[in-house]
């Protein structure tokens, strides 16, 4: 027999896939290692020199990186007024220097709506975003403005305002936080550079990132979205633990 969906979930299935698609942001930082480097100390570094310094460190923690793998947990769940739906998903997430990442869903639970409609794309659309580099953070997507120094987690870092030069779906307006030792990006603070639809009022994208070993990798993302008739999304994704393989001389790990 042919499943009636609730009218309120068939609406969500409309609207949800729309409004986390501005959440699947690809930076290099997402593969990134610590590469030594030196700076002059008494100097503000502007912000195309950062921008510069973290493209040309992203390359070398990029041929630094030979594997990692890592089980992530992806939730999301929606609030309207008379419904709540949601869903889980486990997912082995496996990169390969050479052939980049891949996903093998491991287990799921809960509404398969929003499995199929949403958790399943997001990969889908990673995996699209890692082959096309459509959210590089450089500067043939991104304009770029240093608006300050902060530290995050005890380490000082330069916060960049960055603003999109396009409306491409991958990029994203807001804050990023860059580390100043490593030139990796540490923090995220944005909203999607294109609404998705009419109807979604606002969307906040939170993303952190962790040190392991040698290795900035993403430890957790959350979006919220509000939508205008009602209700609220949030996406997470907990990226879990790192089993890291690195191409790094055993003595170079961990300075």
């Amino acid at each position: 027999m042919m499943e009636v969906l609730p009218a309120s979930e068939m609406m969500f299935s409309r609207i949800l896939p729309l409004a986390l698609a501005g959440t699947l942001i690809s930076v290099p930082a997402l593969l990134c290692a610590q590469a030594t480097s030196s700076q002059a100390a008494d100097a503000t570094p502007t912000a195309p020199q950062i921008v510069a310094a973290m493209q040309q460190h992203n390359q070398a923690r990029a041929a630094a990186l030979k594997h990692f793998h890592s089980l992530r947990h992806y939730s999301v769940e929606y609030r309207g007024f008379t419904a709540k739906i949601a869903a889980q998903m486990d997912v082995d997430a496996d990169y390969e220097a050479g052939s980049g990442k891949s996903f093998k869903i491991v287990s799921q639970s809960g509404s398969k709506l929003l499995i199929d409609k949403v958790l399943k794309r997001l990969l889908e659309s990673e995996t699209d975003a890692q082959k096309q580099h459509a959210g590089d953070l450089t500067p043939s997507n991104y304009n770029f403005q240093l608006v300050g120094t902060e530290e995050v987690g005890s380490r000082p870092a330069y916060v960049l305002q960055v603003e999109p030069i396009t409306d491409n779906k991958y990029l994203y307006r807001g804050k990023v936080w860059v580390d100043a030792a490593d030139f990796a990006v540490e923090r995220i603070e944005a909203e999607p550079a294109k609404n998705p639809s009419f109807w979604i009022s606002s969307t906040a994208i939170h993303h952190r990132y962790e040190k392991t070993g040698v290795f900035w990798l993403p430890a957790q993302n959350e979006s919220d979205t509000n939508i205008r008739v009602g209700g609220k999304a949030v996406l997470r994704i907990d990226y879990g633990k790192y089993d890291v393989t690195s191409t790094e001389p055993a003595s170079a790990r961990g300075n």
